[in-house]
């Protein structure tokens, strides 16, 4: 990729030093340049911030001008902040703006309790955020395990989580039950992306 060796360039930055950021041995870096070998999605995302552009430039060709990327997981965890996170399943592009209001990340559907809403599969961007208005879809952590996605109904004694499909029921939690488990909420869907 003549991309990746034209912008290292630029940064003033040997194979070695790149190598050395991309946790790879310079030899990877070499064959990425000679288009004998692809960067894998990870050291695509290190190689995107290292030299300073989109991923879409790296391996497109063209720059996407304002866009950022974010990673897509396959499930979220209670304590792991979102550098450390290894179960990047893909990537998808936010504009520069929507990025500039937060902390964004996409997650994988599984399941088909919101259906017809969000089906298997699809991917939902969430903004990291502690707390949504009732009504609002989140993604939340129950026991600081694997999150749903779920509307978020708040009560004076608690909250329920209520799925889009009516064969699953809705849960609720007592204010007790969400400090005990506890219940928290990770962050507001904001964006619905459908692969066809």
């Amino acid at each position: 990729m003549d991309i990746i060796k034209e912008l290292r360039k630029q940064k003033g930055l040997s194979q070695r030093e790149l190598a050395e950021i991309c946790n790879v041995h310079q030899t990877a870096v070499s064959q990425w340049e000679k288009g004998k070998t692809s960067p894998d999605s990870e050291s695509l995302l290190i190689l995107s911030k290292a030299l300073g552009v989109s991923v879409g430039r790296l391996i497109g060709g063209e720059e996407y001008e304002g866009k950022v990327t974010i990673p897509v997981l396959g499930y979220v965890r209670a304590g792991i902040p979102m550098e450390a996170i290894e179960d990047i399943l893909d990537y998808e592009e936010i504009s520069a703006e929507t990025a500039s209001r937060g902390e964004f990340f996409g997650l994988k559907i599984k399941g088909d309790s919101m259906f017809p809403l969000f089906r298997e599969s699809d991917t939902v961007i969430i903004r990291m955020q502690p707390d949504v208005e009732s009504g609002e879809i989140a993604v939340v952590l129950v026991n600081g395990n694997d999150a749903t996605v779920k509307k978020v109904i708040k009560k004076d004694t608690g909250i329920m989580l209520v799925p889009e499909n009516p064969d699953f029921e809705p849960m609720f939690y007592t204010n007790d039950e969400i400090y005990e488990k506890p219940v928290t909420i990770v962050g507001k869907v904001t964006e619905l992306r459908r692969k066809f």
